[in-house]
């Protein structure tokens, strides 16, 4: 039987009495917020609820176990946000008051989307569903729980923040192979971008993020969540209809993403100005039926955009004839900024920058190589020193005694290079442990790796008696912080300044026009991806309620004002205006 008291709520690892797990750092007294399920729920008499993992319009997703199995999965509970409430002694959900029929057609739309999907496991880029169970009135999905990291966090990895289409090409294709196969079985996806797209440690992607359409839509009665830059015009309310060209759009930018290193701007910008750019050097580089697939993926109106995977798949096989149009060019000699955009902010972008880190890497390089091979040599004569030394031999010569006889001087060794090694590899060296004795501390780097030394007491070279102190600083990676999942929209902005400042964030302002009597100063949206992981000292570009306008126009105006999404990302809160 297992004793879920030992078990971090949060990876469903062991970690006995200790109040801070040592594998995800989470703290076993955290509490679950409101209304959402207590931790250590059990569903079923067989799934273990944890950690809630984010929520959305339709739902929320929780970090949990398979008793049975004793596998970490993730829990989806059917739960609208404005439609249902939560009885906190019994765990029942039920509908508001005169929503009775409403919260059924949401959970029967929830219901059947999840059991298509069920049908569908065996796709090799899908998220595989293991159970489907209803219960306290309500519907819970039991999935796999994908061990890696979003492909957002997977391109910011990267040196230079995309990849090239030869490597992008086997990640992303069987991404699109299995949305055809979703779109035959009657399911949109509608929230395809870096964030819903997860590459596992198999280094395969997996399609997740579901959720039923009228989450993916501007107007509509839940709670909506469309991600800035990857959805599509037709998403946003334009009396468009949606369909397998919404997630082409989808698709479309996310490559865009992926091969140029910058999101895309979103599909509500464009429509009355379109500046979204392919760099000239990308340009250049990119095959022109790749380039012509992306562009056909794109376009704003979905009666131009291309109408099904096979299109897609089609173009961006082989080199079509077709005319490139809909993107503009930047010339190749262009000078390009280091930093093409805010998520980019630490991406270096232009070439003789990345020349100058690479040249600098080869001499830092040469530099190494030399000094580890002095050091070897000092360590080999060292090594024979101390065999001598051990053995006598050197007491018939009367090296290594003092000027009084018998009297014996410590023996000394040299310090070699202890930087840029793995502190497990030092610690378990035989040599090393005979001649030193380590003392060690840590601290977070943006320059080293974790477990990797980053300082030593003793200078590299120099002569100390064996057995003399080394204290080594090792890295514990850079140092990260979580932005909020609540709390930062609607607050004033020297509030939420405040608040984002203490987590370690830089916040930068920027006003937003207010057209419609919303409180000024107070935040209408922001940048960064809540619940996401970032560098401290990341900035996030906070949005404004500006002092409310005040002149009046002649020009027959719509305006329409948007809900920001669940990730506090301002998706929905242009304002359009139409003569």
């Amino acid at each position: 039987m297992i004793n879920s008291d030992n078990l971090c709520m949060s990876c469903m690892k062991e970690i006995g009495t200790l109040k801070e797990c040592p594998h995800c750092g989470f703290n076993t007294e955290s509490q679950q917020i409101a209304p959402y399920l207590p931790i250590r729920t059990v569903l079923g008499n067989r799934y273990l609820v944890g950690k809630l993992l984010e929520y959305n319009g339709d739902g929320a997703t929780y970090m949990g176990l398979d008793l049975s199995t004793r596998a970490s999965v993730n829990i989806r509970e059917f739960y609208p946000i404005g439609v249902a409430v939560r009885n906190n002694k019994t765990l029942e959900v039920s509908p508001e008051e005169e929503k009775t029929e409403l919260y059924n057609d949401l959970m029967q739309s929830f219901i059947e989307m999840w059991r298509k999907i069920l049908r569908l496991s065996g796709l090799s880029a899908l998220v595989k569903v293991y159970d489907i169970l209803e219960g306290n009135g309500t519907c819970y999905v039991i999935t796999e729980n994908i061990e890696g990291v979003t492909l957002r966090e997977y391109l910011l990895k990267n040196n230079l923040g995309y990849i090239s289409w030869e490597k992008a090409r086997p990640l992303l294709m069987p991404v699109l192979s299995t949305l055809g196969t979703l779109h035959s079985s009657g399911i949109i996806h509608r929230g395809i971008s870096p964030s819903t797209l997860i590459v596992a440690n198999d280094g395969k992607i997996r399609i997740t993020g579901f959720s039923i359409s009228p989450v993916r839509s501007a107007r509509s009665d839940l709670k909506s969540q469309l991600f800035a830059g990857y959805a599509a015009f037709e998403q946003y309310g334009f009396d468009g209809r949606q369909g397998p060209w919404t997630d082409i759009y989808g698709f479309g930018a996310v490559l865009y993403r992926t091969l140029i290193g910058t999101d895309p701007i979103d599909s509500t910008e464009r429509v009355t100005n379109d500046r979204l750019m392919v760099p000239g050097k990308f340009a250049e580089q990119l095959p022109a039926y790749v380039i012509n697939g992306l562009v056909n993926a794109l376009q704003i109106l979905p009666e131009d955009r291309t109408r099904s995977v096979e299109e897609l798949r089609a173009e961006l096989s082989a080199a079509p004839s077709a005319a490139v149009s809909g993107l503009e060019f930047e010339p190749a000699n262009k000078p390009q900024p280091k930093y093409q955009n805010v998520a980019q902010r630490l991406e270096p972008d232009d070439e003789p920058y990345v020349s100058e880190k690479r040249e600098a890497a080869q001499k830092r390089h040469n530099r190494s190589t030399i000094v580890i091979g002095i050091a070897s040599a000092v360590i080999v004569l060292a090594v024979l020193f101390v065999v001598l030394f051990s053995t006598g031999v050197l007491d018939k010569f009367n090296i290594g005694q003092g000027k009084d006889k018998g009297t014996a001087t410590a023996v000394q060794v040299e310090v070699p290079n202890f930087i840029g090694k793995n502190i497990n590899d030092i610690l378990s060296d035989e040599y090393y442990n005979k001649n030193f004795v380590f003392e060690t501390s840590s601290q977070n780097s943006s320059e080293y790796e974790v477990d990797v030394v980053m300082k030593q007491s003793a200078e590299v070279g120099s002569s100390v008696d064996q057995g003399s102190v080394i204290k080594l600083v090792v890295s514990k990676g850079k140092e990260t912080v979580s932005f909020p999942m609540s709390g930062i929209i609607g607050e004033k902005y020297e509030t939420a300044f405040e608040t984002l400042s203490k987590m370690g964030f830089v916040c930068k302002k920027i006003e937003k026009l207010n057209t419609d009597n919303q409180t000024p100063g107070t935040v209408a949206g922001f940048d960064l991806e809540a619940g996401a992981i970032y560098e401290k000292n990341t900035t996030v570009y906070l949005f404004v309620w500006a002092e409310p306008e005040t002149t009046t126009t002649t020009t027959t105006t719509t305006t329409q004002n948007y809900n920001s999404d669940s990730s506090g990302n301002e998706t929905d809160e242009n304002n359009f205006i139409y003569d």
